[in-house]
This record gives C-alpha cells, structure tokens and sequence, in this order.
C-alpha cells in the first residue's frame, strides 16, 4: 500500500495506526491528519528512535497494512 491509499482513508487508517502504534494518543493521530512527516515526528517522539529507525519502522508497517 502507498501512503496516497494510506491518506485518503484517513478514519480507516487511524485504528490501524493504534493497532500498531499503540502510544500514540487521538490528539496525536489529529495532528497528524494523514501526513507522513507527522507521523514520523509522532513515533520518533513516543517510541524514542532515530529518523531512520521511524522510517524504517513505518514504511515496513506500511508494506503489511490493508485498510
């Protein structure tokens, strides 16, 4: 899945992002409305990793995910 797919179905997309991404809070997922540099900055500020790290871990969870 590309993150375009991802982003326009955003309501879907949010309870996979909890599944996942379980520290992250609806405030969180609020801000990030989708973009991909939100999300990133989210996970890097709630899981403690690098940028690569963040990167690396959301776009091989994005590989698995269907919405």
């Amino acid at each position: 899945m590309n993150w375009q797919q991802f982003k326009g179905d955003w309501n879907v997309a949010r309870g996979r992002l909890r599944e996942q991404w379980g520290r992250l809070t609806d405030d969180d997922l609020d801000q990030i409305e989708g973009r991909r540099e939100h999300l990133l900055g989210r996970v890097r500020q709630r899981y403690g990793m690098t940028r690569e790290e963040a990167e690396r871990a959301v776009d091989s969870w994005l590989d698995r995910v269907t919405i």
